[in-house]
């Protein structure tokens, strides 16, 4: 009865994220975030020495935990004194004024959301490491494979399939770096950003400065100095972007392998078992490139929606950042269901050298480009028109490329020259692009 596929029929493929953003995994991170502050707060010689089997607690929070803080939130209806009541129950009563000390609810909440992203990022990371190691090894092993292009869809100057991986490689390789990277925020001053309580209560304190060591030392995130009371989600907008960028590239990819597969350039491995029609029995579908597709845009439109509306609210503080934080599950499960299916995909894929040479072999009209270009360089202004002429909208042969050539008052050399070259061998530098950025 799940209303999100991801809990149903998809359950399996995203399990890894389960623990971080279902509502356990919220749970699990406040309750982490109360007892590391209780255990700062003890060290600093403020609250009373807290026993070690405490963050035990934390790192073995399960179930049963789980169950005691929702059964405490039917009575609080209020999801996080539940955790300060829950911790109560594992406390000395002389610990029970230090839980919770001078916190309000989004110091625990957008701490707890910053450690579920980091989580969350090394799991969709781990898993686009895994494509970009499979990306690269197809861009070695088809570095020097000849593949006609098409842009606008129409026959166009030859590549490699090898150089053709390594754009996509390049791109997504620039952006798994940017993600690794990304500073994930967090505050912890109180309930309008201003560490009122804490000074009431001790005045003498360096407040801010315990504020940075808090989020910085013992959470592992970086810290926002300047917040109302919640945490502008700047930091999260910027990492959401990110995201949306890396899908856009690899919606792009899996877009253009669907392509490939349609031209007969990659066929796929048959799956034994595996139905690819309900009628048509000769089919194996493209349909890994066609789920992962649609999980990236799906993860896609949702980040969208939240870089969107997070940097926004009212005055201080209101709650609409609340309910949207709580997606942040199915960005990050569409993006990851995405990266397996692709994998997959990937890892059916066969290369037709024998289709990419037919192919090559039936557009020798490609090479009217190189054909005017070098007369251009030998002087002939009116080169492009020329061939233009000779060539456009035409269905050409080799023979009647070369008998242009002939025609030419190009030197013997150059002319020899053009008439060895082929659409197979018009490359250019597609080879060495690949040993370049990617020995």
């Amino acid at each position: 009865m799940a209303l999100s596929p991801l809990d149903d029929r998809y359950s399996e493929k995203v399990k890894e994220l389960e623990p971080i953003f279902s509502e356990f995994g919220l749970a699990h991170a406040r309750t982490k975030v109360e007892i590391e502050w209780l255990y700062f707060l003890a060290e600093k010689g403020i609250a009373p020495k807290v026993p070690a089997k405490l963050r035990k607690l934390g790192e073995n929070f399960g179930p049963k935990e789980f169950k005691v803080i929702k059964d405490i939130e039917k009575k609080t209806n209020h999801d996080v004194k539940a955790v300060e009541m829950f911790l109560r129950k594992h406390t000395d009563k002389k610990h029970w004024p230090w839980l919770h000390f001078a916190c309000t609810s989004e110091d625990i909440n957008n701490t707890a959301y910053a450690l579920m992203m980091q989580d969350g990022l090394t799991v969709v990371l781990d898993m686009l490491g895994v494509i970009l190691d499979d990306l690269y090894g197809k861009a070695r092993a088809w570095k020097g494979t000849p593949m006609l292009c098409r842009t606008h869809g129409q026959t166009a100057t030859p590549s490699t399939m090898g150089k053709e991986m390594s754009v996509f490689l390049f791109g997504l390789t620039q952006s798994f770096q940017t993600l690794a990277q990304m500073p994930v925020f967090a505050k912890f001053n109180g309930a309008t950003g201003t560490y009122a309580a804490h000074v009431a209560a001790f005045p003498k304190i360096d407040w801010i400065k315990f504020s940075q060591e808090f989020v910085e030392e013992k959470l592992g995130c970086s810290w926002n100095p300047l917040t109302t009371q919640i945490e502008s989600h700047d930091g999260q907008v910027a990492l959401l972007n990110e995201l949306t960028l890396t899908e856009s590239i690899l919606i792009d990819l899996c877009r253009d392998i669907w392509g490939y597969v349609s031209l007969g350039y990659f066929g796929q491995k048959v799956v034994k078992g595996e139905v690819g029609s309900s009628t048509m029995p000769h089919k194996v579908n493209p349909i890994d490139f066609e789920n992962a597709e649609g999980n990236f845009k799906m993860s896609r439109g949702i980040a969208r929606t939240l870089a969107d509306e997070l940097p926004i609210s009212r005055w201080q503080r209101d709650l609409t950042d609340s309910t949207l934080q709580r997606n942040f599950g199915l960005v990050f499960g569409h993006f990851l269901l995405g990266l397996k299916s692709l994998h997959k995909g990937l890892g059916k894929l066969e290369l037709k050298e024998g289709v990419l040479k037919a192919d090559l072999d039936a557009s020798p009209e490609v090479l009217t480009e190189a054909v005017q270009t070098v007369l251009r360089a030998h002087g002939n202004a009116d080169a492009y028109d020329e061939l233009k002429k000779f060539s456009r909208g035409k269905k050409l042969s080799l023979v009647e490329v070369r008998k242009f050539i002939d025609q030419t008052k190009l030197p013997d050399k150059e002319k020899k020259r053009l008439k060895k070259l082929t659409p197979e061998t018009y490359t250019g530098l597609a080879e060495k692009l690949v040993d370049t950025f990617f020995e």
